[in-house]
């Protein structure tokens, strides 16, 4: 078997089934890896999960240089663990959790159920309960890349397939595709929470340069989700993509999205299809919380991070070319 083999079509198939389902991956949020004697393959930042049976988005590398980099030999963005000199596009920016995870899969998603659950303590408590009898770990917020991957090999033990981040998403492991790929489905199928309706018809044109966005219209509309989407950013991807939180305000044109108080949310007319997807997970995240949970944002500091990070500024880019 050559290294490129690892790459099976029923590896691609699982990849690009959960990156064509927006309840699972949002754009070209999410990634998923393969490893065997010291190669693994994982999918290249920037790059859309939903392409991975169509477009080579997936980039070798040396498993042991990305460990390395885990205890300090490298910055922790395992490009000097790229095993072809050729290749220019980047590892994921979760490469060395991938790494640091002894199962053949991985796969890690921003699963829309597991977020709800994961942004809120009395989520947390519920996961804990449905999740009951599966080998599963639960691991406090940090930021993506090596401070996540050390947070995470500080929680999971050796047994551990099924990861809950805290306000970030899922991530499940397996000895072969057909196993992650019916834990995934499991998880997903004890996390389902029922959503109310979002989706609302305005009642005036959108201003030039702009369209209202009609599925998440709750957003602006209901009380609640008012509240909670102008409260601050629940995952790392909303900051990336949108900004933090959601803006109340004149049109600003350094944000790509704004609620309307009582009217439902604007989205510019040449948003890109990242942008979109974030603002419709926001609006699938928060039509799922119920009434009784609290929701906690990942806070000033952690969306400055992100903001200010050359990672993800590189994906940002990437996305915006796609």
């Amino acid at each position: 078997m050559t290294n490129a083999d690892l790459l099976s079509p029923e590896f691609r198939a699982l990849s690009a089934r959960l990156g064509q389902d927006p309840l699972q991956v949002q754009g070209p949020g999410g990634n998923t890896s393969v490893k065997q004697h010291g190669v693994m393959w994982i999918k290249a930042s920037g790059t859309e999960l939903a392409n991975a049976a169509t477009q080579d988005i997936f980039v070798a590398v040396d498993r042991a240089a990305a460990l390395a980099e885990v205890t300090g030999a490298g910055d922790g963005s395992c490009t000097a663990a790229v095993l072809d000199p050729k290749v220019t596009l980047r590892p994921s920016i979760e490469t060395t959790f991938h790494a640091a995870l002894d199962w053949p899969i991985v796969a890690h998603t921003h699963s829309v159920a597991a977020i709800v659950h994961a942004i809120s303590p009395e989520g947390r408590t519920a996961a804990a309960d449905k999740l009951a009898g599966l080998p599963t770990s639960f691991v406090p917020y940090r930021k993506p890349g090596l401070s996540l991957t050390r947070e995470v090999l500080r929680h999971v033990t050796d047994d551990t397939q099924v990861i809950v981040l805290e306000n970030h998403g899922l991530i499940c492991c397996g000895r072969t595709v057909q196993e992650t790929s019916d834990l995934i489905d499991e998880v997903e199928h004890r996390l389902d929470l029922q959503a109310r309706d979002m989706s609302a018809t305005p009642g005036r044109p959108a201003p030039d340069g702009f369209e209202w966005a009609a599925d998440a219209a709750g957003l602006g509309i209901d009380p609640r989700r008012l509240s909670l989407a102008r409260a601050g950013s629940y995952y790392p991807d909303h900051v990336v993509f949108l900004g933090p939180a959601l803006p109340v305000s004149e049109l600003d044109p350094s944000r790509p999205a704004r609620i309307v108080e009582g009217e439902g949310v604007l989205i510019k007319s040449d948003a890109s299809s990242s942008q979109r997807a974030m603002l419709q997970c926001l609006s699938d995240v928060l039509a799922r919380l119920p009434e009784d949970w609290h929701a906690e944002p990942i806070g000033t500091e952690a969306e400055a991070a992100l903001l200010n990070w050359d990672a993800e500024k590189y994906r940002q880019a990437l996305a915006e070319r796609g």
